[in-house]
């Protein structure tokens, strides 16, 4: 099979890359009767198209908390509740004067029991995010 692009559109380029290795989301205060725990790790990838206005440190981190949101949704329909690692990347592509936002967001699931949930945390290193100077 040949795959064949116009010899007049742009290609998205690459403008910068964040990623944030697994990081534990449950420490060992947290009082969980963790019952099983997924094999693999679980990812999904959301593309964010913001046109051709230029991302703010606000665009990024949104776009990592909606995937986030997104991939819990995924887990808790395959009877999972708790992701007890957490990791994302996120990459920032231009076409023009076009920006794209790209975000792999991954967790390890797992399925707990007990009378208190465990306390709820932003995804791992956000700060990094909110510089307004991230990808110039």
């Amino acid at each position: 099979m040949k795959w064949f692009r116009r010899k007049n559109e742009q290609s998205w380029e690459v403008v910068g890359c964040e990623c944030i290795d697994p990081v534990p989301m449950i420490d060992d205060d947290d009082e969980l009767d963790i019952l099983r725990v997924r094999d693999t790790a679980t990812c999904g990838t959301y593309i964010f198209d913001l046109g051709k206005r230029s991302p703010q440190g606000s665009d990024y981190c949104n776009a990592v908390l909606f995937a986030r949101q997104q991939l819990l949704q995924e887990i808790v329909k395959n009877n999972w509740n708790i992701l007890l690692l957490e990791s994302w990347t996120l990459i920032l592509y231009r076409k023009g004067k076009s920006h794209r936002i790209e975000v792999q967001y991954a967790g390890r699931p797992a399925y707990y029991v007990s009378g208190k949930a465990p306390p709820f945390r932003p995804p791992p290193f956000m700060a990094v995010l909110e510089s307004q100077h991230l990808f110039s």
